[in-house]
């Protein structure tokens, strides 16, 4: 096994032909339903740089659709969160119902080809899965048929129990498939989390791989928040467990060098008396985290200076890094 090629990190015309092939075709977790529990309540942000929200419409429906205006390709909603009786785009005012529908286009003149009926809002689908939000722009599959192992994995963990608390956006300079590479294998632990590699067995650290599932799993010790299961979902998501909740991360890639990591913080018990363990959990999610950091933004300058010849990939602790690989490979080769 080896590892791809440099070029697949580094080439705008990948990063161009996976928003087509991966991004466009496959669901992607945006949220989750505590965020849009309101009627107008709504999720704004983008998959790969294309825009897109969902919104709870006046009808009291999830919809979700493109973040484009259909006149002239105006942003609707600035990203994050917010609430709206209806969208109105803020180049030339045309309003959109929040079902989507147009319902003026303000000083537009007379044309009698134009109807205000034949421009709504361009829908996607949006589903959702035990209280988490996924999109897709043009779906292949069902939501479960991508899932598949994941359900099962999960099937005991009462996620319906855990609620949002925290939502934190990172940043760095790297490919989004170096990050992915970096978190689907434990390789890296002694040398990158030495606070980490001491509350782990390290010697009993395993990984599996199908079905669109990474699993790593580790006995803990004394101190670890950590339940000592992590786990990497296609194509790009992840979810991790503690005691009394969990956390999910969306890896997004803004372009081929920079990739942002969209970080949601769930527990069980968000009331004020545990307040402070949970800001404890969060940080220390987020010193583990950002460890990563540096060694990917390092592999990234390396490959794009045509530095890097593909080495070999450890048939003990990068089962995971190959899985994902061949899989992106398929996709991208087909």
């Amino acid at each position: 096994m080896k590892n791809m090629s440099a070029g697949f990190y580094v080439e705008k015309a990948v990063f161009k032909q996976e928003r087509t092939s991966l991004f466009t075709t496959t669901w992607q977790l945006f949220g989750h339903v505590d965020q849009v529990q309101e009627q107008g309540s709504y999720i704004s942000g983008d998959i790969a740089g294309m825009a897109v929200f969902v919104i709870r419409s006046h009808d009291n429906q999830l919809r979700a659709f493109r973040n484009v205006c259909r006149h002239r390709g105006a942003r609707l909603l600035e990203p994050g969160t917010g609430e709206c009786k209806r969208l109105r785009c803020p180049y030339h005012n045309w309003v959109y119902e929040t079902t989507g529908a147009l319902t003026h286009a303000p000083w537009f003149g007379e044309d009698q080809e134009f109807n205000v009926e034949d421009w709504p809002l361009e829908a996607i689908a949006v589903e959702q899965w035990r209280g988490l939000l996924f999109i897709s722009l043009n779906p292949q599959e069902t939501l479960t048929e991508q899932l598949r192992a994941s359900i099962k994995e999960l099937s005991a963990v009462p996620m319906e129990n855990y609620h949002l608390c925290d939502t934190q956006v990172l940043e760095f300079e790297a490919n989004w498939k170096i990050y992915t590479d970096n978190f689907v294998e434990g390789y890296h632990i002694p040398g990158i989390h030495p606070e980490f590699f001491k509350a782990i067995d390290f010697s009993r650290f395993e990984t599996t791989a199908h079905d669109g599932l990474v699993k790593m799993t580790a006995p803990p010790r004394e101190n670890l928040f950590y339940q000592g299961r992590w786990l990497w979902m296609w194509p790009n998501w992840t979810l991790s467990l503690f005691d009394g909740g969990m956390n999910t991360s969306r890896i997004n890639p803004l372009d081929e060098n920079r990739t942002q990591l969209i970080y949601r913080f769930y527990f069980d018990d968000n009331s004020d008396d545990s307040r402070t363990k949970r800001l404890d959990t969060i940080e220390r999610n987020l010193d583990v985290i950002r460890e990563d950091f540096g060694i990917c933004i390092a592999t990234h300058q390396n490959y794009s200076t045509d530095a890097y010849t593909p080495g070999p990939l450890s048939p003990l602790h990068e089962k995971g890094v190959n899985y994902f690989q061949q899989r992106y490979m398929k996709v991208i080769n087909s």
